[in-house]
């Protein structure tokens, strides 16, 4: 699965990989949770159709239940900003860890404020920030260069992702961080602390993806876990 250990950088592994966008392999238990702040004016919409209905309740309460289901896709496509995160119970928001000033330091650029996505590679929402270079349009569902990427998997599955995750490449051991970390050989670095599995990827526009730039990030996160 793995082309190159260098300079391949997790957009290209992704599609390597054939994980494609937010719809591909591990983000099931992500799927409607990005979505769900953004995507509430479509359970509102549910919700009017099941008031609206005079001639059955079931018609109105399904009617609802599929208003609901699809602003929760809608939303889980665009993304929603930092300021409105929030999600289903158990649903972490990385971007409450990791600052707009942390991710510009790291990638050496000024940066957009982070946007929550759907994550490639394991489950949860990534918090992903935009440099200047970056392909527009931007979506957070997917891996993209000139951009930095942070994951945070809180709970008992935190370990099973970290470990399902390191199986699919050729990590290489980094002592220091947390309990136990790696960095999977081409793009980013990810670290286990507690119930905690913390994901950075650093991708600049015009250069290979930096460990050391994901260490330094990876550090300024780690207290906060």
């Amino acid at each position: 699965m793995v082309k190159s250990m260098t300079g391949l950088g997790l957009a290209g592994i992704v599609a390597a990989a054939g994980l494609g966008s937010g719809a591909g392999c591990f983000t099931s238990s992500s799927g409607g949770e990005s979505g769900s702040s953004s995507g509430g004016g479509g359970s509102s919409s549910g919700a009017s159709s099941s008031g609206g209905s005079s001639s059955g309740s079931s018609g109105g309460s399904s009617s609802g239940s599929s208003g609901s289901s699809s602003g929760a896709n809608d939303g889980a496509s665009e993304g929603s900003s930092a300021s409105d995160a929030g999600g289903d119970a158990g649903n972490f928001d990385s971007c409450s860890v990791v600052t707009q000033a942390e991710a510009s330091s790291a990638i050496g650029e000024t940066v957009t404020a982070g946007v929550l996505g759907n994550a490639t590679v394991e489950g949860g929402l990534a918090c992903v920030f935009y440099g200047p270079s970056s392909p527009t349009p931007h979506d957070p569902n997917v891996a993209q260069t000139d951009s930095v990427r942070v994951v945070v998997v809180e709970g008992p599955d935190a370990l099973t992702w970290y470990e399902n995750y390191k199986s699919m490449v050729s990590p290489q051991a980094i002592s220091g961080y947390g309990d136990q970390a790696y960095y999977d050989g081409y793009a980013s670095l990810s670290v286990m602390k507690g119930d905690y599995y913390l994901r950075v990827d650093v991708e600049p526009a015009d250069s290979a993806p930096s460990l050391t730039d994901e260490e330094q990030l990876a550090a300024a996160i780690l207290p906060s876990l």
